[in-house]
């Protein structure tokens, strides 16, 4: 694929566009970018502030012309602009349209699943690679799964993580969050994004979502909800439906569950509880009053708090032949902000300069680009492990 730029950078002045552009900027200077946007002021503010040597693009999500223009110029998109459904998703329809690799940082999974019903059988045919949620949505679990598989070098029956973080909110996640609104029951299934006819009767009486509250095994914190369970074990599960059809299988009725590890069983009660009432205040007309009083779009963590964050997934992998082993991924900096800009940032490399990577559709991290990424992410400072008790 000849194209004038490697990356195009869309959404580049949102609160995580800024610091996808400053990654782009300190560690590949090498690569040809551009950024796009529909705020010129904005874009030029930017380009000037970071001191930036690319082009910039004009282009509104509801502008399909605009949005051409660049589309057609590049190798991959990478987009930052939510809420997804709402300002990428004519970014998608072009990219599929012009053979152009997409990825972003969405955990809306009821678009993602809108996206593969629409354009998973046409990118599939022609190569073209749409690789949503790359960023904390769901890299850590889809990745630390996929590595977690590899490193047990047997079938896998079933693995659960237990993810802890520390950082702050932005308005754009926010934005998002009171955007969806409730979902429709169909749209609330635990395997959204499989292929039809891909989940077993034992899979889906194993994998209803919920959480427990409980000591974690080998260690002295406790489990509870997991804060991005809802979307990450979507995308896990499609990503092992897509190697199980690939003759790659994880494991047999391979069974992936997601929870949140607190320090103490108090914490875990509280956060689980404050977690459970603010989904259902999502769920309700109360959305609305709430909103006026949370982050706006473009406001976000100061860098101390970016600075100072970090992530961590612990993985009990249990194979089937009963062998029971612990892998973790840890990572330093904010999982919402500045970790996530590291991990979309390296998922978009990685499209635009591995030629290994030859799988088209709407796929995963883990599926769509595999151990190219994962080196990657190793590379830029992730952490992937064993982890031994005695």
């Amino acid at each position: 694929m000849n194209r004038e730029y490697q990356i195009i950078l869309y959404g580049a002045t949102g609160f995580t566009g800024r610091l996808c552009a400053e990654y782009l900027k300190n560690n590949y200077p090498e690569i040809k970018w551009a950024i796009a946007g529909r705020d010129r002021q904005k874009l030029e503010a930017l380009k000037n502030s970071l001191d930036l040597k690319c082009e910039i693009f004009l282009a509104s999500g509801e502008d399909k012309e605009s949005i051409d223009k660049f589309v057609s110029k590049t190798k991959v998109v990478l987009s930052t602009a939510g809420p997804f459904a709402r300002y990428s998703n004519l970014v998608v329809k072009s990219c599929v349209e012009n053979r152009t690799h997409y990825t972003d940082i969405t955990g809306e999974n009821h678009w993602v699943k809108d996206l593969i019903d629409e354009y998973h059988e046409k990118a599939s045919e022609e190569g073209t690679r749409i690789i949503p949620s790359c960023g904390y949505d769901s890299i850590p679990s889809d990745m630390g799964v996929f590595y977690s598989v590899q490193q047990m070098g047997k079938p896998v029956k079933k693995i659960t993580v237990y993810h802890s973080g520390q950082g702050g909110v932005s308005g754009g996640t926010t934005e998002t969050m009171f955007t969806i609104g409730p979902l429709p029951k169909e749209k609330r299934d635990p395997f959204l994004l499989n292929p039809q006819n891909s989940v077993s009767e034992s899979q889906r009486n194993l994998s209803k979502d919920g959480f427990e509250i409980q000591k974690i095994e080998n260690t002295d914190s406790y489990s509870g909800i997991g804060l991005m369970s809802f979307a990450n074990t979507r995308v896990v599960r499609r990503s092992s439906a897509l190697y199980d059809a690939d003759q790659n299988s994880y494991g047999s009725d391979f069974i992936f569950k997601e929870l949140g590890s607190y320090p103490s069983k108090k914490a875990a009660r509280i956060a689980s509880l404050g977690l459970i009432l603010a989904f259902l205040v999502i769920s309700t007309p109360l959305r609305h009053l709430i909103r006026r009083f949370l982050p706006k779009p473009g406001d976000g963590p100061d860098k101390e708090t970016r600075e100072n964050g970090w992530f961590k997934g612990l993985f009990k992998v249990e194979a089937e032949d009963g062998e029971i082993k612990y892998f973790q991924i840890y990572g330093d900096g904010d999982p919402g902000y500045k970790a996530t800009a590291q991990m979309v940032c390296e998922s978009a490399i990685t499209l635009a300069i591995s030629d290994e990577l030859v799988v088209g559709g709407v796929l995963t991290s883990a599926y769509g680009l595999g151990n190219p990424l994962l080196d990657r992410l190793i590379n830029s400072g992730i952490k992937f492990e064993e982890v031994i008790y005695n």
